[in-house]
């Protein structure tokens, strides 16, 4: 939701009330969907890698949850038609990629992983359709797309254990943790490069600069140096909660960019 809204904030124009309402709560709902779907299809891999969730700690009944996403992604569809056809379209197309990455895809060598970062750039394009503004959103829409494919292999690294038991194919447990390593930081270092080219073009201005340079960056070095030096579960679940963290940041230093 708050991707969504910074979206039309760099847009410029949140003059359209319910449909800067509607989308960001559209946004809202599709996700809370997919992360209970996901909950559904994954509880033999919580069990091992996070027995606290919901499901495997017994505190909601598996078919509940299905029932509740599946509600869910309906009423965010639905509120996408209140703003326009390509919004509609955004959150149904949305909604049935998140759904077979939960059946299907998450289980893959990176397939899994570019569902997701493409969901979550898709979510900067949505604020930007929703407003009539696309063309600003794009930028911000590809560093959200880098910043989460990295992390993706990131939360993959933290859960080989439960993925190994369950069959998950994903990049770690088929090639190792060397190579998942190798892809993650290629990833950052690319990101890293790509957050500096707004300001060398003048699209960004200097605010933007010294804020992506401090906190994303820096971050992004750290998460790289402390990655390749530890290969704990814990590390990479800190990792991986900081990272999450720091879009907030990225986010705060395009808005500051815009002025």
């Amino acid at each position: 939701m708050l991707s969504i809204f910074i979206a039309i904030v760099i847009c410029g124009n949140l003059a359209w009330i319910i449909k800067v309402l509607a989308a960001c709560f559209s946004g809202g709902l599709i996700t809370a969907a997919s992360n209970t779907i996901n909950d559904y299809y994954d509880v033999e891999i919580d069990r091992i890698n996070k027995p606290n969730r919901p499901i495997p700690a017994g505190m909601v009944k598996r078919k509940d949850a299905l029932t509740f996403s599946l509600f869910l992604y309906t009423a965010g569809v639905l509120l996408g038609l209140l703003i326009n056809l390509t919004a509609f379209v955004i959150a149904l197309s949305t909604s049935l990629l998140l759904l077979f990455y939960s059946v299907k895809l998450k289980r893959t060598v990176l397939l899994g992983n570019v569902a997701v970062s493409l969901s979550t750039a898709l979510a900067f394009i949505y604020g930007g359709v929703a407003v009539g503004r696309v063309k600003n959103a794009v930028i911000p829409a590809v560093f959200a797309f880098m910043m989460h494919f990295g992390r993706e292999i990131i939360k993959d690294m933290e859960d080989i254990e439960g993925d190994k038991k369950n069959r998950a194919i994903t990049l770690p447990v088929r090639f190792g943790l060397i190579p998942a390593k190798w892809s993650a930081t290629v990833i950052f270092f690319l990101l890293f490069i790509l957050t500096i080219i707004p300001f060398l073009t003048n699209i960004y201005g200097i605010w933007y600069f010294l804020i992506v340079l401090l906190g994303v960056n820096s971050i992004l070095v750290y998460t790289i140096i402390r990655m390749w030096r530890h290969s704990s579960k814990e590390i990479f679940s800190q990792l991986s909660v900081l990272l999450k963290a720091d879009m907030i940041i990225g986010l705060l230093a395009i808005i500051a960019g815009r002025w």
